[in-house]
């Protein structure tokens, strides 16, 4: 089981958050909101927060623009994973990706289990490596981004936690 050493050094890196909802607004962004509150609260910074509709395109750009700034580390994207003809948030991620992180999506709906029951097949939950930078694609929900930064994201997002974590191996994801 993973745990943090009381003498661990904590290091934060920035993070970029994007909605993806062709309804919810600055006002409405529950989910985004929330992420921020968990990401700051742990001692990370929001490099910037950003709501797009539900367009692979325009989800790229943004995305490539991040991937592409060596201040970014993380990019956490919420919504478009369901199954609709408009929930396209995998389908526009994954060409990005350099490598994919299959546990996440594995462990994202073995946790979601217990709170949807079998509904969480539904979820697309995934997640990447793209120029170095981790992609995590969660379901729109705020319960879905509690579950994923609580149960997941807080732990490997934190350099302290052993025996592994993703802080740790930043400066190594873009070797070739």
């Amino acid at each position: 089981m993973a745990h943090t050493p009381e003498n661990a050094e904590f290091k934060a890196i920035n993070i970029a958050i994007l909605t993806v909802s062709d309804t919810r607004t600055e006002e409405t962004d529950s989910s985004g909101k929330l992420l921020v509150e968990r990401l700051t609260q742990h001692g990370h910074a929001l490099a910037e927060k950003v709501i797009l509709m539900d367009d692979r395109y325009q989800l790229r750009a943004q995305v490539s623009q991040w991937i592409a700034d060596d201040e970014i580390q993380a990019v956490i994207i919420t919504g478009g994973t369901g199954m609709t003809g408009r929930d396209i948030t995998p389908e526009a991620m994954m060409p990005l990706f350099d490598k994919n992180i299959d546990g996440f999506g594995e462990i994202f709906r073995y946790l979601s289990l217990d709170d949807i029951g079998t509904s969480t097949v539904q979820s697309r939950a995934v997640a990447g490596v793209a120029n170095g930078t981790l992609i995590f694609c969660i379901p729109g929900s705020s319960g879905a981004c509690k579950l994923a930064w609580d149960g997941i994201l807080q732990q490997q997002l934190d350099s302290r936690t052993t025996p592994c974590n993703f802080i740790n191996l930043i400066p190594r994801l873009k070797e070739r």
